[in-house]
C-alpha cells in the first residue's frame, strides 16, 4: 500500500500521484504511520472518535479549519477534522465506522422502516401527486386547495382583527 504524506490519504500500489493534492505517493514502512479514515466535524466527529477509542483504536485529527465566532458562543468547534487512524488499525476502523454508519460502502442502501430508500423520499410533490392514483390525486389537490383557502382567510381576517385593535387603541 502507499499514501500521500500530505493528506495521509491510502492508495495501492499502482498509484503514483495523489488524487486530492498531487504529491507523489509513498509506500508504507511503518505499520504506526497515520493515515486518513474520513473527514467530519461537530457531533459526528465526536461520535466516530468515541466508536474508535470503545474499539481500541487510537486516532487523532488533523483541523481542515477552526470556525472562532461559532465556537466563543457555543463552546463547541464545528469545524471539519481529518481523522487519523494508525495504517495497522486502518481496516478494523474501517469497519467500525461502516458498523455505526459514519461511513457508507458503496452501493449499498439505507432503509426506512417500509424498506423504502432514504433516496427516494425526495421526490417533488408534483412527481408524488402523478405516482398516486387518480383518486388520491383529486382528493390531495382539493385538500390543498381547502387549505391554501384557508390560509387567505386567516391573513384577511387577521388583518382586520389588527387593523381593529390599532383604530380601538388610537381612535
Amino acid at each position: 500500500m502507499k499514501y500521500c504524506p500530505k493528506c495521509k490519504k491510502l492508495y495501492n500500489d499502482e498509484n503514483a500521484m495523489c488524487i486530492d493534492c498531487q504529491k507523489q505517493t509513498v509506500p508504507v514502512e511503518d505499520k504506526n504511520t497515520p493515515v486518513f479514515l474520513m473527514s467530519a466535524g461537530g457531533f459526528e466527529l465526536q461520535r466516530v472518535r468515541a466508536a474508535l477509542e470503545d474499539a481500541g483504536i487510537p486516532s487523532d485529527q488533523k483541523r481542515h479549519k477552526r470556525i472562532p465566532s461559532a465556537q466563543a458562543v457555543t463552546g463547541v468547534d464545528y469545524g471539519d477534522a481529518d481523522i487519523l487512524v494508525p495504517y495497522q488499525a486502518y481496516e478494523k476502523a474501517y469497519d467500525v465506522c461502516i458498523g455505526i454508519g459514519a461511513i457508507q460502502e458503496e452501493g449499498t442502501e439505507i432503509l426506512d422502516e417500509q424498506g423504502q430508500a432514504l433516496g427516494d423520499k425526495n421526490d417533488s410533490i408534483d412527481e408524488q401527486l402523478e405516482e398516486m392514483s387518480g383518486v388520491k390525486r383529486t382528493t390531495m389537490r382539493v385538500i390543498l386547495a381547502v387549505f391554501l383557502l384557508f390560509l387567505i382567510t386567516l391573513a384577511v381576517f387577521g388583518t382586520d382583527f389588527i387593523t381593529g385593535i390599532i383604530k380601538s387603541l388610537f381612535g
